[in-house]
């Protein structure tokens, strides 16, 4: 399932895509599906 507001990456060619409408399925690039972006996480302050 999408999930509103978040950005989707795709491996391949680096597109982005941010979601603005929930649904079922996956978002596809390329024929495979596009992966979740992440935080990075970051550094410390030590």
């Amino acid at each position: 399932m999408n999930q509103i507001g978040k950005r989707y990456v795709c491996q391949t060619c680096q597109t982005q895509i941010t979601c603005v409408k929930k649904g079922d399925g996956e978002f596809h690039c390329h024929g495979v599906p596009m992966e979740l972006v992440t935080a990075k996480p970051l550094p410390s302050s030590d």
